[in-house]
């Protein structure tokens, strides 16, 4: 039988590595920025983008659940890397009194490509509920005059390669014959798309290439060698890293670089650093 002296111990030990635990989720884990890096082949990529650096942003969320300081700390490291070109796929802010002049900025630090940088928006661009396209267009016109593409079923052209950004699943705007009405099927092509859902959705048309992710935020909090409990896609198997799809695409989902609720535990937040090549 347990003695007095020795539950105690216990239930004290337990709670002391349960408050530590939580105090790890809260305050370590979600600042703990890793900068992944991995090759991304595309198919007839001009020579001139052979090994040139791009670099995924994702999951910002400016706001007040995500300090301003660790913000400017991620886009210093990016800095650093030197990108060719910067995307970012999504939720670069999260609702909040002051969103607009707060994104402005904060982004006004964010380093761009020397090619070029792009930007596709998330459901939280799109406001309360995700049904307010009006915050949608003011952020676009902040990001522009900052200097970056805004991408919503509209395609850009850098350097030969072709980067088609979809709108938002979740926000209404997603409308990919749209955006591939607009493609030269003959140049390299790179899709960005907020919601992995998306991918498994009509409109593709013949495209089988790579597309690049987030949303997932990589369930943000999941036990060692198990599935995170919550992911907002249908698709659960669309959690976080590279993916097989049919039809000879693939598609890279980024765990983000903040979060909307700030816990992170055994899912770090991410930047990614590609390095292209021909496929």
């Amino acid at each position: 039988m347990l003695s007095r002296r020795a539950f105690l111990t216990t239930s004290a030990s337990l709670l002391g590595a349960g408050a530590a635990v939580g105090g790890y989720a809260r305050f370590v884990e979600p600042e703990w920025l890793d900068v992944t890096t991995r090759e991304l082949p595309v198919r007839a990529l001009p020579p001139a983008l052979h090994g040139k650096r791009l670099v995924q942003l994702s999951d910002i969320h400016v706001g007040p659940r995500v300090r301003d300081a660790y913000v400017r700390d991620t886009f210093a490291r990016v800095r650093a890397l030197r990108p060719d070109i910067v995307v970012v796929t999504g939720d670069l802010i999260s609702h909040h009194v002051g969103q607009f002049p707060h994104a402005e900025a904060m982004y006004a630090e964010m380093p761009l490509g020397a090619l070029g940088t792009f930007v596709s928006f998330g459901n939280h661009d799109y406001g309360i509920n995700w049904q307010q396209p009006d915050v949608a267009a003011s952020l676009r016109s902040i990001m522009e005059n900052l200097g970056a593409t805004v991408l919503v079923n509209e395609v850009a052209v850098v350097a030969g390669l072709q980067i088609v950004g979809l709108g938002d699943l979740w926000g209404g705007a997603f409308r990919p014959e749209r955006a591939f009405a607009q493609v030269d099927p003959a140049l390299a092509q790179l899709v960005l798309s907020h919601n992995p859902d998306t991918a498994d959705l009509p409109g593709w048309g013949s495209y089988n290439g790579w597309i690049l992710a987030g949303h997932t935020h990589g369930g943000q909090c999941k036990a060692p060698f198990l599935p995170p409990p919550i992911l907002p896609v249908q698709n659960r198997r669309y959690t976080s890293g590279a993916f097989d799809l049919p039809a000879g695409r693939q598609m890279y989902i980024s765990r983000g670089v903040g979060t909307y609720l700030p816990v992170r535990f055994n899912v770090r937040p991410e930047v990614t650093m590609f390095t292209l090549r021909a496929a």
